[in-house]
């Protein structure tokens, strides 16, 4: 029999390697971000064109290559980190891989600017799927710059699984905060298809998370410090009141190195417990310093999860120390909340003697004694009444005889009642019609049985047909605000906010100005509570980011989905009967009653012969 197995060809094997380090254009800006930093720069900056498909650059001003280093960077396992096996359990830096340039280098065009601080000119090198096309000497600043062009050219289909401009682009600004966040001592900034959409300096921890959310930000941070043995904390968590419906601002570094970690998410939720609202999630800006020998950081092939020799005690410290900071700045209630300084010792007599009171006693006293006296002086003073009190009631007597006869004949009126022309004889009681299980489901009757409805589902289904009819024909009523309502976003959320603003004014929202990190809001869709503007745009702008749920939908059908997901009633709501019966019926016009926005069941019947069944012994 033929031998079957073989060694794979260079470029197949860097495409294979490609596929874990490099899944989308943000992969690549991290990867190019982490040599950067590790290359000493001071200054970096970020270029991206259609969202890092077309262009993903990062220019710095580091330490930069010689003409051999920049070459053999390109190479499979070339690394500058590691020279042993041990080397791998005391990592302080992040490019350490070895693999990062030559997967990228397989999968697009790159062209490669270096040069070291001590040399007159620097290299040029351009690699196109891992072919070097020419290597030349070069006029160019101290420091790298890497542009990465054309993402997956030679792999057409992992560039059709990639997603829409606004969601690739999203994550890569989420990358670029993760390492803008962990490095405010180094000056970043990001352009987007030739806009600057950040411009970061250097600046405290304090200040570059003010930097990057907005001026609002400020005012919700609660500053977090411990330092103990095992673990030393530092960074910011939100104010409960500030709480948002999605994670997106959640940060932990590891030794300046971001990580996800559900264990440690769970900790800091904990500290939280009983300050956030149902269905809220904390916003946390922390830093983790650790021994390097005590974490494992290659269980992952992005080094977003690390392993933790003793995650019980980190848990513990995380906790308390969270717990003691919203304690401390009087985020949560204490017992003496509501001290009176005026109940307080007076200072002088603070380190007096006590001294026992002395108590004196009347042994004559006699309160019976005292009691005769009183009414003597009551007999005395008693006065005569005066004589003609008895005209008074003069004739009542013979009233009061007719009383007895006159409410002896005492008739209540009562309206004529008249036979109804609905009347039938087969009619069925209205007011049991519907009724409300657990707060939850809706059941109702039906000439075969019964229905069991989902309220929430339900109510999805309704408002998404609504909205999608005013998102189609262009006509929706407004509710103007008695003053304008003003709502805090960061800039990027601005901006998406502003891409819909067609759409939302559809619905009903009317807007009246739009500015850096503010928009002004004068009118709202019609049932809207103004509580709950701010939430359905939170909710909103994070489902248009991750586009919820599909590419393939349109702007409007999303829209729509998001306010619906947002607005409907949510399980645990006491309805009333008539809110009831109203919700069953507007369920049965819809179009599609079956089905909630995102395909899930909103009812199911039981017949009588089902319920038989379940009594046959």
């Amino acid at each position: 029999m033929a031998d079957i197995i073989q060694l794979l060809p260079d470029h197949v094997a860097n495409q294979i390697a490609a596929g874990e380090v490099v899944q989308r254009p943000a992969s690549v800006v991290k990867e190019l971000l982490e040599n950067a930093i590790d290359a000493g720069a001071n200054t970096i900056k970020l270029i991206i064109k259609d969202a890092g498909k077309t262009l993903v650059q990062v220019i710095d001003n580091g330490k930069g290559m010689s003409v051999t280093d920049a070459r053999l960077s390109f190479e499979r396992h070339a690394t500058s980190k590691i020279r042993n096996a041990e080397d791998l359990f005391q990592l302080n830096t992040k490019g350490f891989r070895g693999e990062a340039l030559a997967s990228i280098a397989a999968i697009a065009h790159v062209e490669l600017k270096t040069k070291q601080d001590l040399d007159d000119v620097g290299t040029a090198i351009i690699i196109e799927g891992s072919n070097v096309v020419s290597q030349d000497i070069v006029v160019t600043p101290t420091g790298t710059s890497v542009a990465v062009k054309n993402l997956f050219f030679n792999i057409p289909a992992r560039r059709n699984f990639l997603k829409s401009d606004t969601v690739e682009l999203r994550h890569v600004i989420d990358e670029f905060h993760r390492v803008a966040l962990a490095h405010p001592s180094i000056s970043f900034a990001l352009y987007n298809n030739g806009s600057e959409t950040f411009n970061l300096p250097v600046s405290n921890y304090r200040q570059r998370i003010v930097n990057i959310f907005g001026n609002k930000t400020n005012e919700k941070l609660v500053p977090v410090e411990e330092d103990t043995e095992v673990l030393k904390i530092s960074g910011f968590v939100g104010k409960p009141e500030f709480a948002k419906k999605t994670r997106g601002e959640q940060y932990f570094f590891v030794n300046n190195r971001f990580i996800k970690s559900a264990y440690l998410n769970h900790a800091i939720a904990s500290a939280f417990d009983g300050l956030l609202k149902s269905g809220t999630h904390a916003s946390y800006f922390l830093n983790l310093t650790v021994d390097p020998h005590t974490i494992d950081i290659n269980i992952h092939p992005t080094k977003t999860e690390i392993k933790f020799d003793d995650e019980h005690t980190l848990y513990a410290l995380l906790r308390s120390a969270i717990k003691h900071s919203l304690g401390q700045f009087n985020i949560a209630p204490v017992l003496d909340f509501e001290r009176d300084p005026n109940l307080d010792t007076p200072y002088d007599y603070k380190k007096a003697d006590s001294k026992a009171p002395k108590i004196e006693v009347d042994r004559s006293f006699n309160p019976f004694q005292e009691e005769q006296q009183s009414r003597a002086k009551a007999i005395a003073y008693k006065k005569e009444p005066v004589a003609s009190w008895e005209s008074l009631y003069v004739g009542l007597e013979s009233k009061g005889n007719n009383s007895k006869q006159d409410f002896t004949e005492v008739r209540f009126e009562s309206e004529e009642q008249t036979a109804s022309i609905f009347t039938d004889e087969n009619q069925v009681d209205k007011t049991n019609t519907t009724y409300q299980l657990h707060n939850k489901y809706i059941i109702s009757a039906i000439k075969s049985g019964m229905l069991v409805i989902d309220q929430h589902r339900a109510h999805q289904r309704i408002l998404y047909e609504d909205f999608l009819k005013n998102l189609t024909i262009k006509e929706a009523v407004s509710q103007q605000l008695l003053f304008p309502l003003r709502l805090h976003f960061s800039p990027q959320d601005i901006v998406i906010i502003r891409q819909l603003k067609d759409d939302l004014e559809h619905t009903g929202f009317v807007f009246s100005s739009f500015k850096d990190e503010t928009v002004d809001i004068t009118g709202v869709p019609v049932g809207v509570p103004e509580s709950e503007v701010s939430i359905i745009l939170e909710q909103l702008v994070s489902d248009v980011e991750n586009e919820v749920p599909d590419s393939n939908f349109s702007a409007a059908d999303l829209l729509a989905k998001s306010m619906a997901k947002s607005l409907a009633i949510k399980t645990g709501q006491s309805l009333q009967k008539d809110e009831q019966e109203h919700l069953v019926n507007k369920l049965f016009a819809c179009k599609e009653p079956n089905v909630s926005p995102t395909n899930r069941t909103t009812f199911v019947t039981m017949t009588v012969d089902e319920l038989d069944k379940k009594f046959i012994l």
